[in-house]
């Protein structure tokens, strides 16, 4: 079942949600109303439907933080969107959990790591690919002590992030407590998920792309934090245009 946004039966709470949204909330009237004649709001069940979904009819995928720790914990439907969206050549982005989410994905299919998961989702995983900041092992409470702010991270030249960017090195805004664990980080790189954006003297990773895909982009930090509707984040931009081509 689908409809346009302006026909929806929810659509004011739908215009309420998209007008929160941290990109969207900046856009004059004029644009507002010529995005919602066009915005589609499709229902899909659980599993299989969204499965469906994402070999059939999405052009794009964008996920994101925090908005598949539902699918993380559902055995019919891990790391499905990214599954696709790689072997399909289908352009993504994953955004904070999105970024972890593509190295567990990898993990499991590409290293054959069956059980790969974060530690914050499953504490007992043989193989941790993605596990807790070291700063924060001793932390009891959980209040206020996430790595936020921004950082400066290197990119590598030659990767398709400092082309967006044009620049090699950048500056980004965080909101975590888990990040790769780099334990795993060689054998990754070896089997083709590169990661191109580092910092803290190249021990943490921040953006990972996908060897050989036209447009496979992940990051650690938040790029919608600092993206205007006029100046708009070089890797959501890069999303539509790949979206686009």
């Amino acid at each position: 079942m689908s409809a346009v946004l302006t026909r929806h039966p929810q659509r004011n709470a739908l215009r309420l949600e998209l007008r929160q949204n941290q990109i969207l909330r900046g856009m004059p009237q004029p644009a507002w109303d010529h995005l919602e004649s066009r915005v589609e709001i499709a229902e899909f069940r659980k599993g299989d439907q969204l499965v469906h979904q994402g070999t059939q009819e999405m052009e794009q995928f964008f996920i994101l933080a925090g908005i598949l720790k539902r699918v993380v914990s559902n055995s019919d439907g891990k790391e499905m969107i990214l599954r696709f969206a790689a072997e399909n050549d289908i352009p993504f982005q994953g955004v904070c959990l999105g970024f972890q989410l593509a190295t567990i994905g990898f993990a499991r299919e590409a290293l054959g790591l069956k059980g790969a998961n974060s530690s914050e989702f499953d504490p007992k995983t043989p193989y941790p690919v993605v596990d807790l900041l070291p700063e924060q092992h001793g932390v009891k409470g959980m209040g206020a002590t996430m790595r936020l702010g921004a950082h400066p991270i290197e990119v590598d030249p030659d990767s398709m992030t400092a082309k967006l960017y044009d620049a090699t090195t950048i500056h980004e805004r965080h909101r975590h407590r888990y990040e790769i664990n780099p334990a795993y980080i060689a054998k990754l790189e070896d089997a083709g998920l590169r990661y191109v954006g580092r910092s803290d003297g190249g021990r943490r990773m921040e953006v990972l792309e996908l060897k050989g895909h036209p447009y496979f982009i992940a990051s650690q930090f938040h790029p919608e934090l600092r993206s205007r509707p006029l100046r708009p984040s070089p890797i959501h931009l890069g999303l539509v245009r790949a979206a686009a081509r």
